[in-house]
C-alpha cells in the first residue's frame, strides 16, 4: 500500500511539472534578441545550392515562453528553406525558447536566376517572420544570384554512367579514365559576359585552340579542371585594369564555391592540364587560385619556342604545387606564385627554363611548420616506380630578377642525378638559403660565389612583402629588391606600371607606395 501510494504521489509530480510548464509558458511579446540583424548567403550559381547559415534566437527573460509563429514572408513561393531546432520546413508554430536560452534557425537556397530577371545577377531577398501583429519581428535574408554557363559531362540516359576521358593505360593494360568531356567547336571561345561553371574536366580537343577573353571568369566544382590534349592550346587574354587597384581584367580560375570562407581554401578543385603534345599555351594577366596544382604540364612539343608562356600571372593556394612541368619549355615574366602545399615553382624532369621578373614565395599560412620542399625545386629526374627512375637532360634553367623567398631557411633546391646536363642560372636575384647547418657547404650546385652560376645574388635579405601570408607580394621602398634589377629596366610590372630605366625593381612588382587597406 505504501508502495502504491509512493507511486502514486510520484506519478502526479510529473503531470504537475509538464502542465505547469505549459502553462507558465506564454506567448513572447516582441521582446526576441537575434545574433545578426541581416544574414547574407554571399553568393551562389542560378540552380545551385547554397552552403547552410544560420543565427540565434534568444530569450533574454527569466521566464520561458513560446514564439507562436515563426515562418518566411514569401511562404511556399519562397526560394530559401528553413530548419528550427532540428524542423525542417517554411512555417513553425509554437516553438518554446526555455529562459536564458535559445534556439537556432538555419537557413538555404537554391534560386531560379530566370525566374526572377533577366539580368546576369540579382539580389534575392525575403524575411523570416517572428510572430504578427504588434509584437512581430523579423530577420531579413539576402542572396546575391549569379547566371553563369554550365559545362559538364553528358550522362547516358539508359545506363547512368557520366561521360569519361581516357587519359591512358596502366602497367595492366586497363584504363585509365577521369571524368570529363571534349568542349564543343562552339564552346572554345569564354567570354567575359557571364561566368563559366565546369564539372570534370573539360578537354580541348587536337588541334584546336580555347581562348579565353579578358574579364571571363572561370568556376570549377570539385575535381575539376581543363586538359590541352595533344596538339590543342590554351589562350589566355587577360588584360591589365586601368585602376591599379582593381584587376578585374585580368582572368580569374578558382573554385565554385563563392562563399567567402572558401575565398582562400586550398585544393578546391583539380589542375589546368597541358599533356605531353599539347602546344602555344599562352597565358596573360591570370590569376588562378586555390587548385590542387596550378598548371601542370607534361613534357613540351619539342619545338623552339616556348611550349608554355605565362605572363602577369598570380597563382596562389594550390595545395600540392603551384606550377609543375615536367620537361617543360616555359617562359615566364611578372609571374607570382605563393602559399602552395608543397612546392611554389618546380622544374622537373629537366627542360627548358626562363624566368624574368617573377616572385616564387612560399608562406605556408595553411600548414605552417609541416612543408617539406623549399618555395623552388629544380631536378632532373623523376622516380616513376620503386625500383625505376627517369632522368633528362636540364638544358637551361634561367632566373633573372626574381625573388625566391619564404618562411624557411633554405628555399632553392636542386636535386641533380649524374649522366645528363644540368644548366642553370641566376642573376640579379634575391634568394633565401641559410644553410645554418651546413649541410650544402661542400655542394658545388650552392656555389654563390661562382659566377657563371650566380650573378649579383643577393642571399638572405628581407624582400619587405607587403603581407605574404595574404597573398600581397608588393614591396616597399626599403626592400631588398628595390634598384636591384639588372640596367637598364625595361617593360612593365605586373600591374602594369612602367619599370625604373636606372633602378628597376627585384621580383614582379615595382616599388610603389602601398595604401594600408589595398
Amino acid at each position: 500500500m505504501r508502495y502504491l501510494s509512493t507511486l502514486f504521489l510520484l506519478i502526479v509530480i510529473i503531470l504537475w511539472s509538464s502542465c505547469r510548464d505549459d502553462f507558465e509558458s506564454g506567448p513572447s511579446s516582441g521582446n526576441l534578441e537575434f545574433s545578426v540583424d541581416t544574414l547574407f548567403l554571399d553568393t551562389v550559381f542560378t540552380n545551385i545550392g547554397s552552403s547552410t547559415y544560420s543565427f540565434k534566437v534568444y530569450n533574454r527573460t527569466d521566464d520561458d515562453f513560446t514564439i507562436p509563429t515563426i515562418g518566411l514572408e514569401r511562404g511556399e513561393n519562397s526560394n530559401y528553406r528553413l530548419n528550427v531546432d532540428g524542423i525542417p520546413g517554411t512555417s513553425f508554430e509554437n516553438i518554446q525558447v526555455l529562459a536564458k536560452d535559445s534556439v537556432f534557425v538555419f537557413v538555404e537556397t537554391t534560386t531560379d536566376i530566370t525566374d526572377q530577371t533577366a539580368d546576369i545577377e540579382f539580389l534575392y531577398t525575403d524575411r523570416i517572420l517572428f510572430d504578427n501583429g504588434a509584437s512581430q519581428q523579423d530577420i531579413d535574408l539576402v542572396t546575391l544570384v549569379k547566371d553563369a554557363i554550365f559545362l559538364f559531362p553528358s550522362r547516358d540516359n539508359m545506363t547512368g554512367e557520366v561521360e569519361t576521358l581516357l587519359l591512358g593505360l596502366d602497367e595492366e593494360n586497363n584504363e585509365i579514365r577521369i571524368e570529363g568531356f571534349f568542349l564543343e567547336d562552339t564552346a572554345l571561345n569564354f567570354s567575359n559576359e557571364k561566368p563559366y561553371v565546369i564539372y570534370g574536366y573539360a578537354a580541348i580537343p587536337t588541334g584546336k585552340t580555347l581562348t579565353i577573353d579578358a574579364g571571363a571568369r572561370i568556376h570549377f566544382h570539385a575535381n575539376s579542371g581543363i586538359i590541352a590534349a595533344e596538339g590543342a592550346s590554351l589562350v589566355v587574354n587577360g588584360d591589365v585594369s586601368t585602376d591599379l587597384k582593381l584587376l578585374e581584367n585580368e582572368v580569374i580560375f578558382e573554385s565554385d564555391r563563392l562563399e567567402p570562407g572558401f575565398s582562400d581554401t586550398p585544393g578546391q578543385w583539380g589542375t589546368i592540364w597541358l599533356t605531353a603534345g599539347s602546344t602555344g599555351h599562352i597565358i596573360n594577366h591570370a590569376t588562378i587560385k586555390n587548385a590542387t596544382v596550378g598548371i601542370l604540364m607534361e613534357s613540351n612539343d619539342g619545338g623552339a619556342n616556348p611550349t608554355l608562356t605565362v605572363l602577369n600571372t598570380q597563382i596562389y593556394n594550390s595545395s600540392n604545387v603551384g606550377l609543375l612541368a615536367r620537361t617543360g619549355n616555359v617562359s615566364g615574366e611578372n609571374l607570382v606564385i605563393n602559399n602552395s602545399g608543397q612546392v611554389s615553382l618546380n622544374c622537373s624532369l629537366g627542360g627548358t627554363y626562363n624566368f624574368n621578373h617573377c616572385t616564387f614565395a612560399n608562406y605556408t599560412r595553411f600548414t605552417p611548420g609541416f612543408r617539406e620542399f623549399p618555395a623552388v625545386l629544380i631536378d632532373n629526374n623523376l622516380q616513376v616506380s620503386d625500383t625505376e627512375v627517369v632522368i633528362a637532360d636540364l638544358l637551361e634553367a634561367n632566373f633573372t630578377d626574381c625573388i625566391i623567398y619564404g618562411d624557411q631557411q633554405i628555399e632553392l633546391l636542386f636535386s641533380k642525378i649524374d649522366g645528363t646536363a644540368f644548366n642553370y642560372n641566376f642573376k640579379n636575384c634575391l634568394i633565401r638559403f641559410d644553410d645554418f647547418n651546413e649541410q650544402f657547404v661542400d655542394n658545388p650546385l650552392y656555389d654563390f660565389s661562382n659566377t657563371s652560376l650566380f650573378e649579383n645574388s643577393i642571399l638572405n635579405e628581407d624582400p619587405g612583402f607587403e603581407n605574404p601570408s595574404e597573398n600581397k607580394l608588393g614591396i616597399f621602398g626599403n626592400s631588398a629588391a628595390n634598384g636591384k634589377a639588372t640596367i637598364p629596366g625595361s617593360g612593365v610590372d605586373i600591374l602594369g606600371r612602367t619599370r625604373s630605366m636606372d633602378a628597376p625593381d627585384i621580383g614582379a612588382y615595382e616599388t610603389a607606395v602601398i595604401i594600408k587597406g589595398h
